[in-house]
């Protein structure tokens, strides 16, 4: 997940997860797959592994697996996540290739995430696009066969921060969503338990303009290993609301949740729609009901839990997690990260900002807010920061 087309720096990521709000989550699918035909669908396809267990509060999701160690969406950064504990790995971010398969990047534009570079054979490719209404240039994803993607290597996305990250650069492929699936089938049953997953449509409304719709693509590979129902052990995230009510339509029923941009920032499928309403108008209590309507969680901003001031410090938490529960949603932040660079300035220790800072006390006073999980690009500090405040 990645909040905005901002390819020149490490986004912010977002989502959302079960946590404290497991027993509404499941409730909510289950009343959504309502009736005889959804009822038969689900007595026929059981989730992986067995009905998931309930997940700890808060919880923890490995930002793109553990990120902050591998290069991210890699075989590599999911298993480091699974490994050291992560509750759910987010394998998202999902945009397709020319050919219509679903593969697992930051953003379409794999400049900086792939050796795509160094391959004089896509000299030609490089090009420049519009995309959410922003100018990008590089090699983009739907201008690739899966073949074409298959000759490349995934690298470090931010190495003047993660030099220690690019010694891993060239050792895994690009995944594909269903290959993604297929290891967390595997990694399922050798653990006897399955394994949890966030998943995220990237710019929808862009690449059903494309004729690429992400949604149908991806309901039926959910459908493949059935995790479509209520109870399949994942989420569905998306920036834009749409392509969430989308996959409803389309009878993807496990939990949802609306990831929120900066206050300013209208969803890019609002924009297309002319709807007026910007991320400020969905984090009053009015737009989180409307949220809750279609979803069941939401994944906001950290400074939209606990605001900052001019100068980056910590202030006060906001009343955005009191007003998502009153209205039934669970709330997941996104994304801390042990570096100082991504770290309140408070939070800072020296002035590298690839050096750690005291990310382990930032993790505690957003969990001490109330949330019922964040994402990380470090799972394992998360996780040691979440034992304080779980409760079962």
């Amino acid at each position: 997940m990645g909040k905005r087309y901002e390819p020149g720096r490490r986004t912010v990521l977002g989502a959302a997860a079960l946590g404290a709000g497991a027993a509404v989550l499941a409730g909510a699918g289950q009343a959504q797959a309502a009736g005889p035909e959804r009822a038969a669908e689900q007595a026929v396809r059981p989730a992986p592994a067995g009905r998931p267990a309930k997940l700890p509060v808060p919880l923890v999701v490995g930002h793109r697996g553990a990120s902050g160690y591998r290069p991210e969406h890699t075989l590599g950064s999911y298993q480091l996540a699974l490994d050291m504990g992560a509750d759910v790995i987010e394998a998202g971010d999902l945009v397709p290739t020319k050919d219509g398969h679903l593969i697992l990047r930051h953003e379409p534009d794999i400049s900086g995430t792939t050796d795509v570079a160094r391959h004089p054979e896509f000299a030609g490719r490089r090009t420049t696009k519009t995309i959410d209404g922003k100018k990008i240039t590089g090699w983009f994803t739907e201008d690739f066969t899966l073949a074409e993607i298959k000759t490349l290597r995934a690298t470090e996305r931010i190495p003047d921060v993660r030099q220690h990250n690019t010694l891993y650069n060239g050792v895994w492929p690009v995944l594909t969503f269903e290959e993604a699936l297929q290891w967390a089938e595997k990694k399922g049953r050798e653990r006897g338990r399955p394994v949890w997953l966030h998943i995220e449509t990237k710019h929808p409304t862009y690449f059903r303009k494309l004729g690429l719709g992400l949604e149908e693509r991806l309901a039926t590979l959910l459908r493949r290993y059935g995790r479509h129902t209520a109870h399949a052990p994942n989420f569905l995230q998306s920036f834009e609301p749409s392509s969430l009510k989308r996959l409803g339509d389309l009878g993807v029923r496990c939990p949802k949740v609306v990831l929120l941009d900066e206050p300013s920032v209208r969803p890019w499928d609002f924009v297309e729609a002319g709807d007026p309403r910007t991320t400020a108008d969905l984090l009053k209590p009015e737009g989180l009901r409307w949220i809750a309507g279609f979803a069941q969680g939401i994944g906001p901003w950290l400074p939209q839990i606990i605001a900052q001031d001019a100068q980056g410090r910590l202030g006060k938490p906001t009343t955005l997690v009191r007003d998502a529960h009153a209205a039934g949603l669970v709330v997941h932040p996104y994304t801390v990260r042990n570096e100082n660079s991504f770290l309140p300035l408070d939070f800072r220790v020296g002035k590298n900002p690839g050096d750690y800072g005291d990310s382990l006390a930032y993790f505690k006073a957003l969990f001490a807010t109330g949330i019922d999980g964040l994402f990380s690009d470090n799972p394992d500090t998360a996780l040691l920061a979440a034992q304080e405040f779980r409760r079962h």
